[in-house]
């Protein structure tokens, strides 16, 4: 079932695989968040969320749920005017919007969304709130979480590298069967 599934993305649709590719590789290096953020109950978090210059004048939001289609915003820009608890700031030239939220309870304690807008399909990161009994908060994104990310970005541009190079090949082959045919 494997090897099948293997042949009809190389041999059958290799458009549709390296669309796939293309677009998860780039997802993951347009819009960067921390996976996880502990808090104090009681106290306030910072999030910043970095992003590509490219979205320099889209609408950023942050949403709130375990879901990303179904999660419900929270704050949003341009207007960075504060939302209950919640505000969010962006600096343009630092490519952050950075979202604040305050005098945090147990009921905060979700999955929240750094989401970027944009026709088509949004960008979004997903972002853990943990709420501790702990005096200082603090943002864990280890090390190894980095390198597994950065990882798995090169991989797969190998390996849309390498379905461009059996698309070509595929393409010249065809080219000289069909010209040979010819003669």
């Amino acid at each position: 079932m494997r090897t099948s599934r293997i042949s009809v993305c190389f041999f059958e649709a290799p458009v549709l695989c390296l669309l796939w590719l293309t677009k998860h590789t780039v997802d993951s290096v347009q819009l960067a968040a921390p996976r996880t953020v502990t808090a104090a109950s009681g106290g306030s978090v910072t999030v910043p969320c970095q992003y590509d210059l490219q979205f320099k004048e889209n609408t950023k939001y942050w949403c709130k749920g375990m879901v990303y289609e179904l999660c419900t915003i929270v704050v949003k820009t341009p207007r960075a005017r504060p939302h209950d608890r919640s505000s969010i700031v962006e600096d343009k030239e630092a490519r952050v919007f950075t979202v604040t939220m305050t005098s945090l309870g147990e009921s905060d304690e979700d999955w929240y969304w750094c989401v970027i807008a944009r026709p088509g399909r949004n960008i979004y990161a997903r972002v853990r709130l943990i709420i501790s009994h702990a005096a200082t908060p603090t943002m864990t994104v280890t090390q190894l979480e980095q390198d597994e990310i950065s990882w798995w970005a090169i991989v797969r541009w190998i390996l849309f590298i390498l379905m461009l190079l059996c698309l070509a090949s595929t393409h010249i082959a065809v080219w000289k069967i069909k010209a040979a045919e010819k003669v």
